[in-house]
């Protein structure tokens, strides 16, 4: 197609989920999708063990980002992995489903975004999910993303969650039911033992529908304007740059980092910063890039000899070699989304709800993966669920080809650093209560918890993302907001965004269900303006 009703730019969570829902509607407008990325995923993203090989490192399947240097991590560099192809980052990420905590969105409606709260957000959810436990009250039976419970966890993980319990912390067989707090096994987005990534729950597999073109190893260069009319998008495929029209509207669902590049090298944003770049300024928006939120993590690697644990060890690669054949049976080891289990905790009984989220890790997660040791272990992380500090996504130059710079100014407002601390205290009293101590564990890098001053500097030595980043394009109900909560980007007309960037407030959890439940909902919203 060289014209089409709709131009979605991005195939991630919330770009799949749009373009089926309109789609798939009986008005079967003309849809074009475009994604960087390509359309097979590799056999690593599809195992789900394979994550392993996924994250530490730039492949075909991650831009491997890093943020410029943070003052407030000793001047490190964080890691900011982030998907690419058809399913964006569910391809790489450890398909954990949390929707968060419903006192989430009812702030964003008091925020402005009428029509975000609670109780308008919950039918999204429930529509998009079937759940292998069924549907109810909290859970939908027949929606695209199809929800289970982890076929094998390992002995080390139920290991935590004794621990956790021995440290008066409840056990939660539903973060997504009727209360987040607690810990126990988190549910996964698989199906029958494999990643079950969003490009397959809501696009399915080729041929598509006659109205949907999905054109996939193609980077959309600018968002094309008359005045400040959004009639298109620039592409490049092959050495050649090419403009495709829409007829309605152009859609960027390119995710916290790539939507608000996007905006700026398309003339939306800082306009200083814009000129700055040899670019023309559409609309002069200080906002597009700011707000940036993500959920910093402290993480304690242990060296453990605990059963169902992966390392850099003769026996445990050959527990892997023999999982292999277990998984021909889409059972066994290889089924392991790394991240089994976890919680939500509250840092201080007097806090009304939790504040701190963990993730039980079956093997060292020592910088992100990318330092290995010849051992096996585990890893214990916690993060700050709702950060008080703001960063900024912002150009490097006026190139499409440049990485933009991200800025997530980790710890700029201490308070996430007090509460990190006080997260990382929790997480080394559960590793020192039984079944977990006494299992031939030791931490990996030792700290004495009794010198406050030394426990700060370590966390900020050993802290970085989890990978949740939100919130370039504000949405809200001033006029400083990118979009408003139709999603329509402010200034100008035809364009939209529909992704994490545009959450107000990081939720309370990992951000793959939120970002699909933004995808369906733009999709109605477009839909209902049609009627």
């Amino acid at each position: 197609m060289t014209i089409a009703d709709f131009i979605i730019v991005g195939a991630g969570p919330a770009g799949c989920a749009l373009a089926a829902g309109l789609a798939k509607s009986k008005r079967a407008p003309q849809v074009v999708l475009i994604e960087a990325g390509g359309s097979d995923p590799s056999l690593f993203s599809q195992i789900p063990l394979g994550l392993a090989t996924r994250v530490p490192w730039r492949n075909r399947e991650n831009y491997a980002f890093e943020t410029i240097p943070q003052p407030g991590m000793n001047n490190r560099k964080g890691y900011v992995p982030r998907g690419r192809g058809l399913g964006g980052s569910s391809l790489i990420n450890a398909m954990i489903y949390i929707r968060g905590q419903r006192q989430d969105y009812d702030h964003w409606a008091a925020l402005g975004c009428r029509g975000w709260g609670w109780a308008d957000v919950l039918p999204f959810f429930k529509r998009g999910e079937t759940n292998s436990r069924g549907s109810d009250d909290h859970h939908g039976g027949d929606g695209p993303l199809r929800i289970t419970d982890l076929t094998a966890p390992g002995a080390a993980t139920y290991a935590f969650l004794e621990a956790a319990k021995h440290c008066g912390f409840p056990l939660n067989e539903d973060f997504n039911g009727a209360d987040q707090e607690g810990v126990g096994l988190y549910q996964v987005f698989q199906h029958q033992g494999k990643r079950f990534n969003a490009a397959e729950a809501y696009l399915g597999t080729a041929p598509y529908p006659q109205n949907l073109q999905v054109m996939t190893n193609i980077e959309v260069e600018s968002v094309v304007f008359e005045q400040r009319t959004a009639v298109g998008v620039k592409i490049r495929s092959g050495g050649k740059e090419t403009v495709i029209r829409a007829r309605r509207e152009v859609i960027l669902s390119a995710g916290a980092i790539g939507s608000p590049h996007l905006l700026q090298l398309s003339g939306i944003g800082p306009g200083d910063a814009l000129r700055s770049h040899g670019i023309d300024v559409v609309y002069d928006a200080p906002d597009v890039g700011e707000n940036l939120q993500d959920h910093v993590d402290y993480a304690a690697n242990i060296l453990s000899r605990l059963d169902g644990l992966v390392g850099y060890t003769p026996k445990a690669l050959g527990n892997i070699a023999k999982a292999a054949f277990e998984y021909r049976k889409r059972t066994g080891l290889l089924t392991s989304n790394v991240a089994e289990a976890g919680g939500f905790v509250r840092s201080r009984p007097e806090v009304d709800r939790p504040d701190l989220q963990l993730h039980f890790c079956i093997g060292l997660v020592d910088d992100h993966a990318r330092k290995m040791h010849v051992a096996t272990g585990y890893a214990l992380h916690v993060c700050v669920l709702r950060p008080e500090s703001r960063g900024r996504v912002t150009l490097s130059s006026g190139r499409p080809s440049s990485k933009p710079l991200i800025d997530p100014r980790f710890f700029s407002d201490e308070r996430d650093l007090d509460l990190l601390v006080r997260g990382a205290r929790i997480v080394h009293d559960i590793v020192e209560a039984p079944p977990l101590a006494g299992s031939a564990s030791r931490p990996l890098y030792p700290i004495d918890f009794t010198n406050e001053t030394q426990v700060k500097q370590f966390v900020r030595e050993h802290a970085d993302t989890i990978y949740h980043p939100v919130g370039t394009c504000r949405m809200g109900g001033n006029e400083r907001s990118v979009v408003d909560p139709t999603l329509k980007v402010r200034g100008v007309d035809r364009l939209r965004v529909a992704d994490a960037s545009i959450m107000p407030t990081l939720i309370s959890g990992n951000t793959q269900a939120p970002s699909a439940m933004i995808g369906e909902k733009a999709a109605a919203l477009i839909l209902d303006e049609a009627v």
